[in-house]
């Protein structure tokens, strides 16, 4: 039970410290630091972990798991999401241009 706790707790913090990131991109609307490959690479390993966390909760352990780790896919995805949308909206600059 104590390790469960424990899981819940970090998996919120970890989740919760996408936060900063999400409110950054949606008041600047650029993305332009942020590498795409890195976060796809990121949502990829979470989904397999997540496959993992339901087969974890189909035996009878890891709902908290379960629950931290579809926590960390939703926030993932939506910075995917949004490297996607400010991303493809960017015009590059006079010294980004060719």
């Amino acid at each position: 039970m104590l390790f469960s706790i424990l899981q819940l707790i970090g998996g919120i913090i970890l989740s919760v410290g996408w936060v900063p990131q999400i409110v950054q991109i949606i008041k600047t609307k650029s993305v332009k630091d942020l590498n795409l490959k890195s976060y796809l690479s990121m949502l990829l390993g979470i989904g397999l972990m997540e496959i993992y966390a339901v087969h974890l909760v189909m035996t009878g352990n890891g709902m908290a798991f379960l629950i931290t780790n579809s926590l960390s896919l939703l926030v993932v995805s939506l910075v995917v999401g949004l490297i996607l949308g400010y991303g493809k909206a960017r015009k590059p600059t006079k010294e980004e241009s060719p």
